[in-house]
């Protein structure tokens, strides 16, 4: 399993939809891609226009050859690009090992 990690800054005063658009398109486009095993996106709190998307992979064949040159990809970008303020930064990673904190 890969995870695409990828931060995103967007317009300022754009959050909410962007929120909405973003969640859209992953829910209706990102789902249907081949070998895309979920998805997360987190907001910055300290700076509100910056968010990090986290999408699990089960290679990074099946992201950067699959889906990015599938009719997948510029649909998903067509619903959310014009909200960036410049182009999102990604890179992939393999996990090594992960725990959990303490229990309550």
């Amino acid at each position: 399993m890969i995870l695409e990690i990828a931060t995103i800054y967007i317009l300022p005063g754009k959050q909410k939809e962007f929120e909405e658009a973003i969640e859209r398109g992953l829910r209706t486009v990102h789902t249907r891609a081949q070998g895309m095993r979920g998805y997360k996106l987190d907001k910055c709190i300290e700076t509100p226009e910056r968010y990090v998307l986290q999408v699990r992979w089960d290679s990074v064949e099946d992201h950067m050859v699959k889906y990015r040159e599938s009719a997948l990809s510029p649909e998903f970008r067509a619903m959310v690009s014009h909200f960036f303020a410049k182009p999102a930064e990604f890179q992939h990673y393999d996990t090594l090992f992960q725990g959990e904190g303490a229990k309550s």
